[in-house]
């Protein structure tokens, strides 16, 4: 049995006086599944296996394989989960610039993590592959006591998903130059992030754990998702502003389940990475060249070599059409006469048009936060505010919504334009035909907001928008 230190004590350490042990439920709700509970020891946060199945039975059978590389953070919890529940979870070490040919039928997406099963069964999405693994031991009380406690786990898993680990990626990565550096992107990066964990903070104000007073999946998977702040960020500075959120994740880190398959950790000083550009690998340096041979005559000097351009779009002929006009026409004039000013003005020789769409709207939860990945976007793409303009909204309603908008841009190529916001990947991008009256029809939508998306045969009407102008 996989027993941890008593809740209570680390709750004390940490400042916190625990509520009184309550008696677990005689059932476990979660989706399709009402299994029995045996009541939990007084001193342990969860219970891993029953009497007849102990942890050297469990680890002979084979459970699947998990692909994913060293240091995700999705995969954190999953590896703990698993090893605690003494699954027999092979971990498969995955270069996604070089997919092998079964990791890209796991996932035809290539993205870790991804999951096959010994009996053939295969799952992808972090989040169900985490829940399924905890799901295997019946008497796990990680999935929550209730049916409320495991939607709120739910929650928690996916604000870290969704709202967390991609605003923190997108200040940490420009600095170990994994993608593109600009330090205004950086600062806004930085400002989402510490909004979003004010609201963790919050609420850890008053509970020990995300979800009730004891240790859940939430808690496994968001630590995993939040370390790399920890590891590059939170100095003392941070430490005080959020004590909620520094206390959790320590009492979390800190429990066996987890740090038996993470590395040691400690609480930084001040942060390891500040805003300033990555330094540039240094190239080697080139051997000495022969000495080049008189030339017959003096040559007439060389033409100094021509600045390069700051946007890779400054080295396309200057367009015969300002943006700008259209930016004022949309913004001074009634849009139906806007639409038609622009169809009868802009020339698509010099300018395209195009469809955009969130790549992962299945992740989106609340409306109001789905604008505001719309309104990063747009702050990311100030260095190309120049050669766009366009609009992207929000469809539908709460936890059942999909991001789409369309833009004109300079060229024909839309990776010049958006590759200045290190998200941008996360949208798809189709072209659109000015010539087709039903593509005309779409941008017409897509820039008034007044007619509803229907996708599948589901009609998902206008939430909110956000104009790059």
């Amino acid at each position: 049995m996989y027993s941890l230190p008593a809740r209570n004590g680390l709750a004390k350490q940490q400042g916190h006086t625990p509520p009184e042990q309550s008696t677990p439920p005689d059932k476990f709700y979660y989706p399709s599944h009402i299994v029995a509970l045996t009541p939990l020891q007084p001193n342990s946060p969860f219970r891993t296996f029953t009497s007849s199945q102990t942890a050297s039975t469990a680890a002979k059978m084979a459970f699947g394989k998990l692909f994913t590389y060293p240091g995700n953070p999705r995969s954190t919890a999953i590896r703990a989960v698993a090893k605690a529940n003494g699954l027999d979870l092979q971990e498969v070490e995955t270069d996604l610039a070089q997919p092998t040919e079964e990791f890209t039928k796991a996932n035809p997406l290539k993205k870790v993590p991804a999951f096959v099963g010994a009996d053939g069964f295969t799952l992808t999405e972090c989040i169900a592959i985490a829940i399924y693994v905890a799901s295997q031991n019946e008497k796990t009380t990680l999935l929550g006591k209730t049916k409320q406690d495991y939607a709120s786990i739910l929650k928690w898993m996916s604000f870290f998903n969704s709202e967390v680990l991609p605003k923190l990626g997108n200040w940490f990565r420009p600095l170990l130059g994994k993608t593109t550096y600009n330090k205004k992107a950086v600062d806004e990066a930085e400002k989402e992030t510490l909004a979003v964990i004010a609201v963790v903070d919050a609420h850890l104000a008053n509970n020990t754990y995300l979800v009730g007073e004891r240790i859940t999946l939430a808690d496994l998977f968001a630590t995993g998702l939040i370390a790399r702040g920890f590891e590059y960020f939170f100095g003392k500075e941070f430490q005080q502003k959020y004590p909620n959120v520094t206390r959790w994740y320590s009492t979390v880190y800190n429990q066996p389940i987890y740090s038996a398959v993470a590395p040691e950790f400690a609480l930084l000083d001040a942060p390891k990475l500040t805003n300033v550009a990555p330094k540039k690998a240094e190239a080697p340096k080139p051997a000495a060249p022969k000495a080049a041979p008189k030339p017959a005559a003096p040559a007439a000097e060389e033409p100094a070599e021509a600045p390069k351009p700051k946007h890779p779009l400054e080295a396309l002929p200057k367009a015969t059409f300002p943006l700008d006009e259209w930016k004022r026409q949309y913004s001074n004039v009634d849009t139906p006469e806007a639409l038609k000013w622009f169809w009868e003005n802009v020339p698509f020789n010099e300018y395209s048009i195009w469809k955009c769409r969130y790549k992962y709207n299945d992740e989106l939860t609340l409306t109001f936060m789905s604008n505001n990945l719309i309104g990063g976007l747009n702050t990311r793409l100030e260095a190309s505010r120049k050669y766009l303009f366009g609009c992207a909204s929000v469809y539908g309603t709460n936890n059942d919504s999909i991001i789409e908008g369309a833009f004109v841009i300079r060229g024909d190529d839309y990776v010049p334009v958006f590759d200045v916001a290190p998200d941008y990947e996360s949208y798809e991008f189709t072209k659109l035909d000015p010539s087709k009256p039903e593509d005309r029809e779409y941008v017409d939508a897509q820039w008034t907001w007044e007619k509803p998306i229907v996708e599948n045969g589901k009609e998902y009407p206008h939430a909110s928008g956000k104009v790059f102008k």
